[in-house]
Formats: C-alpha cells, structure tokens, sequence
C-alpha cells in the first residue's frame, strides 16, 4: 500500500507536534510539493467516462428534484384553491 501521509514527503521536515508553532513556510511548500507530486492524472478515457457519469448523474437529480417540485405545486395548488 502506498504512503499518503505527510511523513512521506522525502526529506520535507515536518513542524513538531505539540510545540504551538506553525510549519514554516518553507517546510509548507515542499510538503505541498511533496504531496502535487503522488498525484496521478486520469487518461483520457477516464476522463470521458467519469464526466459522462457525472452529467447522467446530474441529470437524473434534476429530473427528481424537477418531478418532486411539479408533485408538490400540484399538492399545495389543491390544498389552497380548494
């Protein structure tokens, strides 16, 4: 299993625990360094397929939350014009 805490960060020293003190600046940009380099960017195919899930995924939501409106606007139509 990979390493993904901060400890891994090859060489970038870590603010000690405890101590109050913020890390240094320096020590804050090579562990964000440290960290942008684990990340690992999607193909393209991966890409294409996560944004068709996520757009089918949208659409499905709006079409409930559409069709739960239209219940509702019919319900509260009945319930005061009536």
């Amino acid at each position: 299993m990979a390493n993904t805490s901060a400890s891994g960060t090859h060489g970038a020293e870590r603010s000690r625990t405890g101590s109050g003190q913020p890390a240094r600046p320096g020590t804050y940009i090579a562990q964000v360094m440290a960290e942008l380099r684990k990340v690992v960017r999607p193909t393209r195919r991966e890409l294409v397929t996560y944004t068709i899930v996520v757009l089918v995924f949208v659409s499905v939501v709006m079409a409930y939350v559409f069709g739960l409106d239209q219940v509702l606007q019919q319900l509260v139509g009945f319930v005061f014009a009536g």
